[in-house]
């Protein structure tokens, strides 16, 4: 990317470098440059594919398989055309090695991907038939496309995830070699491409259905929504509201990353849309560079957990879980919410402790002037929030979400051309956003099949719940330690099986953040239900609880250092230290990690779950907003005033008892703050410079 000089260079980013630094960091978008014919072909393919989709999800959705085969035939053939062999913008081949610029290679795989993908679809009234006994044919046709999904996925999201499909299936060849409890019968690749590719088990399964009948919608409806300048909205809005408050610009950045998220699910594209423009502006009041990132990485990683889109994790909920969209969508709300607490109240914090100001009213827009210029654009999110309330399918929702934004893309051009200009612009940008959205969603679909690869040996060798039993085991056995050197107390702090959740939960938490670092959240989740779930089900925790740990814990991986790509991305456009802005960035985003265990000892603040008490939710809801306050001050060294070295230790140790959803921890906590807050209340009537020197 080109380099400017200082905090110019952030305020000068164009629209390429920002598309350049999305593709250092997110190799799910680094698209290959193509040569104009086949560009052209690669385009229209494109195009036709979003046009099948929000075709069939206004008039209906063809058969499961057929739908999924069609929708992944188009997709391998797609990738092999859209990133190269080693994932770089190679200029385009010449030669007769390379027909209409493309390596002979990438045809040999394209096709091939293609072919074996719809061949299932294609054989489907036999496929009774060969389940159990497949004919030769049909293991060929399963080994390439096993293949070519190990090497369409390596392309499009790199290596992690098909090195994990790969131990998944010599596990499942070599399970009679295995150790322990981990021993199983084995099986052949007879039966493992059988299992794998001619049922819904496997790569035909509820992952692929899901990307194919719902996410591929609401990618589509969030570049719509972008285009006709929802985005935009979002981010003045947010400087109206909340520039002129101290600090002003970290906290456009926590709101607008917050509005912004609930179309986009992306953490890394929130994070370069809404940072070329915040970043600068937290710079210049005055906050450090890597502390500007941090705050832009972290809030930007709020959009997979925002509803209503929250990315692709929502629709594969309400698959395996069995419940409406309306039910996950509301469980999300409280959750979310305090993520965007959690990095607003430290923002907030570190401008009271450096002093610093918000921004000026000649720098802000007017709240109401910004809504009458682009209330329009708010039309297409209304209609499809209506839709889902109203118990309408999501698919349909979203149909008529991406309509809107269509006909809302034409009223804008009649307003600014004539009509013959207005008609050729609408259907130009039209045909853009159909063509990037389709594009969007071609890594998210080559993983979530080749996850079905990975889910459909859990299912063949039941290796979920040999994990689950160990797991278990571990933590019983640490929880059984503890309580005997914990004995010598008065009083009993936690129950052995408390303290058994607790350590499992703490070590599920660990594998999705590892996992995390490598491999992107669909697919994260996707295997962590698989694997987790089950062993989170074995100590009665509810399935909804389960999945929201694990999606929760999944998405943190964006922030959490050493493959933080969201706090990488931020730094590259701050001219920051890309480790430091990480570490910051996990900091600020501890809302997220704390409540996820919140909600796990107390399902009431999902509201939605089994057993729901008000008084439950309440105590578990403000408890948490208010330990995360403590631990914020703790971190950043300031309540009111500066802390004392003994008043933060105080603060950190009353935030996790205010955490934790129990009465009785709850007080000890605040009468630990009590002396703390009486030391510093005075402080309020101070200046805040005198404050800071105090």
């Amino acid at each position: 990317m080109t380099q400017l000089p200082d905090q110019e260079r952030a305020e000068h980013l164009t629209e390429e470098q920002m598309k350049e630094l999305e593709e250092r960091y997110d190799p799910e978008v680094r698209f290959r440059p193509l040569p104009p014919f086949l560009g052209w072909v690669t385009a229209i393919a494109l195009f036709v594919l979003s046009c099948y989709h929000f075709y069939t999800a206004g008039y209906g959705i063809p058969q499961a398989t057929t739908h999924r085969g069609l929708h992944l035939a188009f997709t391998l053939a797609l990738v092999f055309l859209s990133f190269t062999l080693w994932n770089r913008r190679d200029t385009p081949h010449q030669g007769i090695l390379a027909p209409l610029g493309l390596p002979l290679y990438d045809w040999a795989f394209a096709i091939a991907g293609a072919v074996s993908a719809f061949y299932v679809p294609w054989i489907f009234d036999d496929l009774a038939f060969r389940v159990g006994a497949p004919l030769p044919i049909d293991v060929i046709m399963g080994t390439i496309l096993i293949v070519t999904l190990l090497e369409a996925t390596r392309r499009a999201m790199g290596w992690p995830l098909p090195i994990i499909a790969l131990l998944f299936l010599a596990y499942a060849y070599f399970g009679r070699s295995m150790p322990g409890v981990l021993t199983h019968p084995g099986a052949d690749w007879t039966g493992i491409v059988n299992h794998l590719y001619l049922t819904s088990q496997g790569i035909y399964g509820t992952a692929l259905g899901v990307i194919s009948t719902y996410v591929f919608h609401f990618v589509l409806f969030g570049v719509m929504a972008t285009r006709i300048g929802l985005g935009q909205l979002f981010i003045d809005l947010a400087s109206a509201l909340a520039g002129r408050f101290a600090g002003g610009p970290a906290k456009v950045s926590v709101v607008s990353s917050a509005m912004l998220g609930s179309i986009s699910g992306s953490s890394i594209a929130n994070t370069v849309t809404t940072g070329s423009l915040t970043i600068p502006a937290m710079i210049r009041i005055g906050y450090p560079r890597h502390f500007a990132a941090a705050v832009e990485a972290a809030s930007s990683t709020g959009g997979q957990i925002t509803p209503p889109v929250m990315g692709a994790v929502a629709f594969l909920m309400i698959e395996y879980l069995g419940v409406p969209l309306t039910t996950i969508l509301t469980a999300a709300l409280v959750p979310a919410f305090m993520h965007f607490f959690g990095v607003l109240v430290q923002v907030h914090l570190e401008a009271r402790r450096r002093g610093l100001r918000g921004l000026t009213k000649d720098e802000l827009p007017v709240a109401w002037t910004v809504f009458k210029a682009g209330w329009l654009t708010t039309l297409p999110l209304f209609v499809l929030v209506a839709t889902l309330l109203s118990g309408y399918t999501p698919y349909l929702a979203a149909f008529y979400g991406i309509l809107g934004c269509i006909l809302v893309l034409i009223v804008q051009n009649i307003v600014r051309h004539d009509l013959k200009t207005a008609a050729v612009e609408s259907v130009r940008e039209t045909w853009d956003g159909f063509v990037v959205g389709a594009k969007y969603s071609l890594s998210v679909t080559v993983a979530a099949a080749l996850v079905g690869v990975i889910i459909g040996v859990v299912t063949l060798t039941g290796v979920g719940f040999k994990i689950a039993y160990m797991v278990t085991s571990v933590a019983a056995g640490w929880a059984t330690d503890l309580s005997a050197f914990l004995s010598v107390l008065p009083f009993e702090i936690m129950s052995v099986e408390a303290m058994t959740l607790l350590f499992t939960l703490f070590m599920t938490a660990v594998v999705c953040v590892l996992m995390g670092c490598g491999i992107p959240t669909t697919a994260n989740y996707l295997i962590m239900i698989a694997v987790a779930a089950p062993i989170l089900g074995l100590l009665g925790v509810q399935p909804i609880v389960a999945h929201f740990f694990v999606f929760y814990y999944g998405v943190l991986a964006d922030i959490t250092p050493p493959v933080a790509l969201a706090a990488y991305a931020a730094a590259g456009i701050a001219d920051a230290n890309a480790f430091k802005a990480g570490n910051t960035a996990f900091r600020l985003g501890m809302g997220k990690a704390l409540v996820p265990f919140v909600f796990a000892f107390s399902p009431s603040m999902l509201l939605v779950t089994e057993g729901f008490t008000w008084s439950e939710f309440f105590l578990s809801t403000f408890g948490a907003m208010a330990g995360i306050w403590m631990l914020s001050a703790a971190f950043s060294n300031w309540l009111f005033a500066p802390l004392r070295a003994y008043e933060r230790v105080l603060l950190a140790l009353s935030a996790i008892l205010l955490v934790a959803p129990d009465l009785y921890a709850t007080l000890i906590g605040v009468l630990l703050v009590l002396p703390v807050l009486i030391r510093q209340f005075p402080a309020l009537r101070k200046d805040p410079l005198e404050r800071a020197t105090s």
